[in-house]
């Protein structure tokens, strides 16, 4: 009896002894990929710390080196913008085309929009739930509940699916592991058990909403954006808004239109204004004159001239139109008046 205790032992150990070499094994593989993926993060750093630096060797902003390495901070900034609205391959084909690839995270992206369509298009968090295991530490330092939520919502459809039992099991599981931060709402998960799918009660008709798959595909898209260091708004946005708040006036943000000014991007509601609407007004410490007709500044080469009817436009544009038409049209009135009505201002 004791040699088949000691075989028994030894049956034991070898088992043990197989699960640590597998979990050995498994480590190695992940702390050889995590150095790959240093090495690779390390290399860029370099190359693009080499490409800033290169930026103060310029002695002029007239060089033909500088114009192109402002070509390239374009293409950088559009790369950025194609890979976040899912235009990867055109983005990998221009960073290829001008050797930017170390300053594009197409991998990084990639993974965005994959997720993004697990949940969006297959409402299926099997993606989301093993990127957040993989950086489970990660995402505690920050202190995001992306896995909680994403716990909830597989939780929700199993009750959507009328699966009570199997979602209990699953929420004592996975969601009880979160009751020292999300308890009130596991309490409000577990009373969902008691609610159909198309309740009315609003706490609980929220938590069966389909949008919620939107809302995880945001959350995903922020919470990785965080760990990256990325900006949430893609640099295209960022640098236009930069020019567009040195542009925004009182008269851009009008409700009368005649106020806009048709050259102005941020009078342009439906194109570049929508970047500026939360944007604050320029500090203007002098106004300059434009001219509704022709775009142009009205200075003492252009001067302003004022219609009877109260109405200002320059005198460029009123002569071009006097020459062309015979007679000068207020665009605002439709009414018609001669070259000699118009009275030039002094502005002082």
């Amino acid at each position: 009896m004791a040699k088949q205790g000691d075989a028994m032992d030894d049956e034991e150990v070898d088992q043990e002894l197989g699960g640590l070499i597998d979990r050995l094994k498994t480590l190695k593989r992940k702390l050889e990929e995590a150095k790959s993926e240093e090495a690779l993060l390390i290399q860029r750093s370099k190359q693009r710390a080499t490409d800033l630096n290169e930026l103060s060797s310029f002695e002029s902003s007239s060089l033909p080196e500088f114009q192109r390495w402002c070509r390239s901070r374009l293409d950088r900034v559009l790369i950025d913008y194609m890979l976040r609205n899912g235009s990867v391959d055109t983005a990998k084909l221009l960073a290829k085309n001008g050797n930017l690839e170390h300053f594009a995270d197409s991998s990084l992206f990639a993974l965005v929009m994959s997720t993004e369509r697990e949940l969006c298009e297959q409402h299926n968090c099997s993606g989301a739930l093993l990127w957040c295991a993989e950086n489970r530490s990660a995402l505690r330092k920050i202190q995001s509940a992306l896995e909680f939520e994403l716990r909830l919502q597989e939780y929700i459809e199993m009750i959507r699916a009328r699966q009570t039992v199997a979602a209990i099991v699953y929420a004592k599981k996975h969601l009880t592991a979160w009751s020292d931060t999300q308890m009130a709402r596991i309490q409000r998960a577990m009373t969902l058990l008691a609610f159909a799918p198309a309740t009315q009660c609003a706490p609980y008709k929220n938590m069966f909403d389909e949008a919620r798959w939107d809302q995880l595909a945001r959350e995903f898209r922020s919470v990785i954006f965080r760990l990256f260091n990325l900006p949430a708004q893609p640099l295209l946005h960022l640098l236009l808004q930069t020019g567009l708040s040195a542009l925004k006036t009182p008269a851009c943000v009008s409700d009368d239109p005649a106020e806009h000014n048709r050259n102005c991007p941020v009078c342009q509601t439906d194109t570049l204004g929508k970047l500026a609407q939360d944007l604050p007004l320029s500090h203007h410490v002098n106004s300059n004159l434009v001219c509704r007709i022709s775009g142009e500044k009205m200075d003492d080469n252009n001067p302003p001239m004022r219609l009877p009817n109260g109405y200002v436009y320059s005198f460029n544009a009123l002569s071009d139109m006097a020459a062309k038409q015979g007679k000068i049209k207020c665009p605002r009135t439709d009414q018609l008046f001669s070259m000699n009505d118009a009275k030039k201002l002094f502005v002082s």
